[in-house]
């Protein structure tokens, strides 16, 4: 199970994320209302306990710059939100340890997710950050063997059936955890990753997830993030 709380603005709500649980923290790169500065990320960063994955999102970025920026910040992670071609996301998980490649739900790019050689692959609605929830259907159309992180309008209301319909590797969000853009709400934090971690748990019980080692896609998992620390 991978839980991750994107678009953190303050050190403050990167450490109450990981007091309530969560696996990953993500810090907006890309033009947003939650964009925070490389320098910014990297001061909240050197703070956080070494378990925590920290990942920067990027979106139509030169791969140079974003690997500036993830030396820069400190970052373990790279997640890219755009239109990124295969051989730029290539390119940098042979620079970083992991790479998370976004695609909106439905992306016809999706059947050829293996071509971008990321350690996961997030599905989202079709306007990245509009917190709009997508057909859930559609991650099925994932390749099997490619660990699937879930994103788009979760919250602590639907996230347990998110994950009880799609059977993902993690689930992601921003804005269902927050009272205000970019200003994490404690109670709604506290409750999606109770949400999500008890509906991993039946899931578990039921069935392996996609992408695990050990279920049916039966494929070595590509990177694990806390094996480092």
């Amino acid at each position: 199970m991978f839980v991750k709380i994107c678009g953190i603005t303050s050190e403050d709500d990167a450490l109450l994320a990981v007091a309530m649980g969560a696996d990953a923290v993500g810090f907006v790169f890309a033009p947003s209302t939650r964009q925070v500065a490389p320098q910014f990320a990297g001061d909240i960063i050197k703070r956080l306990p070494p378990e925590v994955l920290t990942v920067g999102v990027f979106r139509d970025m030169a791969r140079e710059r974003v690997l500036r920026i993830a030396h820069t910040a400190g970052l373990r992670a790279v997640q890219l939100h755009g239109h990124e071609p295969p051989e730029l996301s290539r390119w940098l998980r042979e620079r970083l340890p992991m790479v998370i490649q976004a695609f909106p739900a439905g992306d016809a790019k999706v059947r050829r997710a293996a071509d971008y050689g990321a350690d996961a692959i997030l599905l989202d609605g079709p306007s990245p950050g509009s917190a709009q929830v997508f057909d859930w259907s559609l991650a099925a159309e994932v390749p099997a063997g490619q660990r699937v992180i879930i994103a788009g309008g979760l919250d602590p209301g639907n996230v347990a059936a998110a994950i009880a319909r799609t059977r993902p590797w993690g689930v992601d969000v921003a804005s269902g955890v927050e009272s205000g853009p970019g200003e994490k709400d404690a109670i709604k934090l506290r409750d999606f990753v109770r949400e999500a971690r008890r509906a991993f748990a039946e899931l578990d019980a039921e069935h392996a997830p996609l992408g695990d080692p050990d279920g049916p896609a039966g494929h070595e998992s590509p990177y694990d993030w806390q094996e480092e620390s």
